[in-house]
């Protein structure tokens, strides 16, 4: 197998598809974060929303932290400011803006680029993608 990167024409297959699923896989992450982020700050945030953003799994410990959810099960009074407060490490591999980028940073390195670090690079940005989708289907709904 030859150095990943290299020019679009010149790339296998597989190099190529690799970096494109990274990629879009981080762009849906994107959009998702977002649409949370739009959530909270309209101050409509729900259990599954506040447990990905801050990547707590439990939804006693959600209401250990954020307090009590109002009649309609949301939490008006939590801000962007509270969850970012509350963020463990799950949180970031979920929902940080920071990892999704370099994913794509690293996947568009990958296709342009023909160092020794790059296929680390991707690699390492597959696998935090990867989990990032793995623990998301833990948090409760």
């Amino acid at each position: 197998m030859g150095p990943m990167g290299g020019y679009l024409p010149y790339v296998d297959f597989t190099e190529f598809a690799l970096a494109l699923g990274i990629i879009l896989s981080a762009l849906v992450s994107l959009i998702g974060t977002s649409a949370r982020k739009r959530t909270i700050a309209m101050g409509e945030a729900r259990l599954s929303d506040l447990a990905e953003m801050a990547g707590i799994l439990q939804p006693k410990q959600v209401m250990a932290v954020f307090g009590p959810p109002d009649m309609g099960r949301a939490w008006p009074g939590v801000t962007l400011l509270d969850v970012r407060r509350a963020r463990t490490p799950l949180g970031w591999l979920m929902s940080s803006d920071l990892v999704d980028y370099g994913c794509m940073l690293a996947a568009a390195a990958a296709l342009m680029l023909d160092y020794k670090i790059v296929p680390l690079a991707t690699f390492s940005a597959l696998a935090i993608q990867v989990a990032g989708w793995v623990v998301s289907a833990r948090v409760p709904k």
